[in-house]
């Protein structure tokens, strides 16, 4: 039984990969997770999880040389399949594999995280919210945020994946964020998942190269994440089912 998330923003910059990682830990408190970095040509998750030593990476399995079994890393209390950051390993991959690699996985594990690319400008950056049961749209309270947000939505819609809700990242103290929230709700078919403020213990723990739910458990962020994963209720689908889906996805033309 598991469900597949996509974790999206449709721009950069709006910490999604802090979050996809923050959001994994918090929901290995009650279940078995796997964290992809689907984002193959601005990969970050390595870093974020301590594993920039990796030897194989999905690049290595989207090239046909590795099994995603051996991509697959046992970190804080996780599993974690990075990618790799060399234009030669980007360039020998092939995304269209990555629907059985995201397959492979979705028979041992309860929720699987797709880190996805945060520009959906080619077909392999679409792919994941394709591929994906649910959407978590990270967002900046900014206008820019919001409209890529709703692209990302657009995309979804279209190929009959939902949106499980919002989450408001690096939200300043000074930020009218009740007032965008309504707002924001309107446009958007999920709830406000929770607002993560804007926090220093992010960036220390970016730069320790370890999770913030490790790194600063206590802290404001971690607490929202916390609640974000309460408020996400993983649905507990037939994996054979959910592999079936993934398998049979159609990677879908440029926007």
């Amino acid at each position: 039984m598991v469900e597949v998330f996509a974790v999206a923003s449709g721009k950069g910059g709006t910490g999604k990969t802090t979050s996809t990682v923050a959001l994994g830990m918090a929901l290995a408190e009650r279940y078995d997770v796997t964290v992809v970095d689907a984002d193959t040509g601005m990969a970050n998750l390595l870093f974020h999880a301590g594993l920039s030593d990796a030897e194989t990476t999905l690049h290595d399995v989207l090239a046909g040389d590795r099994s995603v079994r051996a991509a697959a890393y046992d970190r804080f209390g996780m599993t974690v399949v990075p990618c790799g950051t060399s234009l030669d390993g980007f360039r020998d991959a092939d995304p269209q594999r990555l629907r059985e690699a995201v397959a492979t996985l979705a028979a041992d594990t309860d929720v699987l995280l797709l880190d996805s690319p945060p520009a959906l400008d080619s077909r392999a950056s679409v792919l994941p919210i394709v591929m994906a049961d649910r959407i978590v749209v990270v967002l900046q309270p900014t206008i820019p945020a919001i409209s890529d947000g709703l692209k990302v939505q657009e995309y979804g819609s279209s190929y009959g994946t939902d949106v499980a809700g919002v989450l408001f990242n690096k939200v300043r103290s000074d930020a009218d964020i009740e007032g965008i929230a309504r707002k924001t709700e309107r446009y958007f078919d999920g709830p406000t998942l929770a607002t993560v403020p804007e926090s220093e213990q992010v960036r220390e723990a970016r730069r320790a190269g370890r999770p913030l739910l490790a790194h600063a458990p206590a802290c404001d962020a971690a607490e929202a994440f916390r609640r974000t994963a309460d408020a996400i209720s993983p649905r507990q689908v037939p994996s054979e089912t959910v592999a079936d889906r993934v398998r049979s996805a159609v990677i879908p033309e440029p926007p």
